[in-house]
């Protein structure tokens, strides 16, 4: 057995003894394996998951193991037949049989009872027996094709629990069932993601490479575990060519962060001990480091690219048990400790993998300023509030990238005002047609298309004695270097050419000013975008009017002259949120899709075709000393700001 050596094994079987839950949590999530009648695709009708998701809401169906034709969703309870549901039913279907036989695998481990070393046996034997003539099959933009499944992630996903599970059974094995598993899908399957892992930086490439480097080590194939641990695009090269500077993965989302070193470490709990581990290599340490200083006010990570709800939330107690156990660094029992404020320790990680108890004074460090310039994060918190500010200048992400340059997520009160929306499942029409655009962000769109690859950058962030400065900038003079990874052309050259963009923040005791500056030679119609989570309170003239790109999906929207300052005050979750804007323009205002798309946001879009548009937003967080008057003047591109506060007139001047 290659995951557990002798020692650790009878440990396990010790604390299975002192621990009885396990056993039943095991028993209970495999439930719609082990107690129903084996169900496995005999043809490769299985899709991808991503399909699953009501179009209309954008909220995942109920899964059902007994209703692979009808499908229903939570929301309104509608009923779903045919493709694309059917096929993901499959998807969904394949998920839990390869879990099970890495789980129930477990089982027997632990118990010694025949019956689930039977199940395990029994999937493996029914994979075996179909793989061979599942048909290859594809079409999921930027994916390779599977054959159980349709991508090739997917693939490497499922293949990897079905390896571990034949690892933990092996020895129950006849020799010729050994030879027959081998033959039919273990081998077929590594040789399959071999030919169809790509070429590029990606975390479906370190999902595939380290389904092959594990599958090599159960067939002894050292040339298989070269070809993905050491060879070009394989587990080293991503590593060493995925992370920026801070220790964040380049694909820029909380989820794919993690989900990259998920795969890591399921490869680590294979190589431990043997001259294939990367643990040496000290970047794994820089990942697990770099998110901890970036939760939010709300207890998330930030919610930016392609994040869908739940992802973005300190849940991932089975790398920082694995990781406390080998580095013993406080922050990451400090890690295990948040997550265990909410849910008890006893899940399958901590009981496999971790320490015995975990120690008592540890905390996670609360910088109020964490500045990532190569990744293209800013976090600014205050603290004394729970108010925090997000702006996003990071480089252009490749697929899972949204397009938008030195966007803002603003909390108040530890609550996302100014939020960013994440998306839904890939294979809902919101993904590509209304979350994963520039105009759906809290930031510049040009024509309401979407912004072209670039890399802003940070001009500077500083403090004075009342205020904290930070000053971005990005423009599309010129193309940035290709990124070695592969992704859709989503975006409009021609409508952003010569674009630059200025923007700078001043936060000041429950104030933020935010000054941007944008340069449109080629007189574009340039839309300035802001949404919140709240309502109105107060009814605001305009004329009936409609928009056009991803903004097409709002309502109840009415456009009025902007010529000088306006001011909006709205009801949040977080109380009363007053929002300052000056500038010149076209002013629009209404609903859209929150996400889920079962509430609205508010937003305000502000259109020109100027040469250059100046704009001024200001976000009051402070209930009780709210500005009561605002004027901007500019001179070129210096920017003055006059306010009245509490009685009290101040100014600021900034040159963008």
């Amino acid at each position: 057995m290659r995951q557990f050596t002798p020692q650790e094994q009878a440990m396990l079987i010790q604390r299975a003894r002192q621990q009885p839950r396990i056993i039943q949590r095991l028993i209970t999530d495999n439930d719609v394996v082990l107690n129903h009648p084996l169900c496995v695709p005999q043809t490769g009708i299985a899709t991808w998951g991503h399909y699953y998701f009501c179009p209309q809401h954008g909220v995942r169906l109920q899964w059902e193991r007994d209703s692979p034709e009808t499908h229903q969703c939570p929301v309104d309870k509608q009923k779903f037949t045919g493709e694309p549901y059917h096929g993901a039913w499959w998807r969904m279907m394949n998920g839990h049989n390869c879990r099970a036989s890495y789980q129930l695998g477990l089982l027997w481990l632990l118990t010694q009872e025949a019956r689930y070393a039977q199940r395990v046996r029994q999937i493996l034997l029914a994979y075996a027996r179909y793989y061979p003539a599942y048909e290859v099959h594809g079409g999921i933009p930027c994916n390779g094709p599977g054959k159980m499944n349709i991508q090739t992630l997917c693939e490497a996903n499922c293949l990897l629990e079905l390896a571990k599970g034949y690892d933990l059974i092996r020895a129950t094995l006849t020799r010729r069932q050994q030879r027959f598993i081998e033959s039919r899908l273990l081998r077929p399957g590594a040789e399959f993601l071999c030919e169809h892992r790509e070429n590029q930086l990606h975390n479906h490439e370190v999902k595939v490479n380290t389904a092959i480097a594990v599958l090599g080590l159960l067939l002894d194939d050292a040339s298989l575990v070269d070809f993905a641990v050491n060879g070009p695009y394989g587990l080293r090269w991503q590593l060493q060519q995925g992370l920026y500077t801070e220790g964040l993965w380049f694909e820029g989302s909380a989820h794919y962060h993690f989900y990259v070193l998920q795969g890591y470490f399921d490869w680590e709990k294979f190589a431990r001990g043997t001259g294939w581990s990367l643990m040496a290599e000290n970047l794994y340490e820089r990942m697990l480091d770099f998110p901890l200083n970036l939760l939010t006010p709300d207890g998330t990570f930030p919610f930016i690219n392609d994040a869908v709800s739940g992802q973005n939330t300190l849940h991932h107690d089975d790398i920082y048990e694995f990781a406390f156990k080998h580095y013993r660094k406080p922050a990451y029992a400090a890690a295990l400790k948040r997550i265990y404020q909410h849910q008890s320790r006893d899940n399958l990680d901590a009981f496999l993998y971790g320490v015995d108890d975990l120690p008592e004074d540890v905390a996670l460090s609360s910088e109020n300023v964490v500045h990532a310039p190569d990744g293209g994060l800013t976090l600014i918190r205050q603290p004394a509030h729970n108010h925090a500010l997000l702006v996003k200048h990071m480089p252009f992400s490749g697929e899972h990238d949204h397009h938008d340059y030195l966007a803002v997520t603003l909390w108040m009160k530890s609550h996302a005002v100014l939020p960013d929306l994440g998306t839904t499942g890939y294979g809902a029409d919101l993904h590509r047609d209304y979350y994963k655009n520039s105009a759906t962000h809290n930031t510049l769109s040009v024509n309401l298309t979407n912004a072209p690859p670039a890399r802003p950058q940070t001009r500077w962030i500083r403090r004075t004695p009342d205020n904290l400065h930070l000053a971005c900038y990005v423009d599309w003079y010129n193309k940035p270097p290709p990124l070695p990874s592969f992704s859709l052309t989503e975006w409009d050259d021609a409508a952003w050419r010569d674009i630059a963009f200025h923007r700078h923040f001043i936060i000041h005791d429950g104030l933020i000013f935010d000054v941007a500056r944008i340069s449109n030679p080629h007189r574009q119609a340039l839309y300035w975008t802001l949404h919140v989570d709240g309502t109105p309170n107060a009814a605001y003239p305009g004329r009936a009017a409609r928009l056009g790109g991803p903004l097409t999906r709002l309502k109840n929207v009415v456009c009025s002259p902007l010529t000088g300052t306006v001011t909006r005050g709205y009801d949040t979750p977080a109380g009363g949120f007053t929002l300052w804007l000056a500038g010149q323009g076209t002013l629009y205002e209404g609903d859209g899709p929150a996400n889920p798309a079962i509430s609205d946001l508010r937003y305000l879009v502000n259109h020109s075709d100027a040469p250059h548009m100046n704009i001024v937003s200001c976000y009051c967080l402070d209930s009780q000393a709210e500005i009561e008057k605002l004027s901007v003047r500019w001179e070129e591109a210096c920017c003055e700001i006059a306010y009245q506060r509490c009685g009290q007139q101040q100014s600021l001047t900034i040159n963008v």
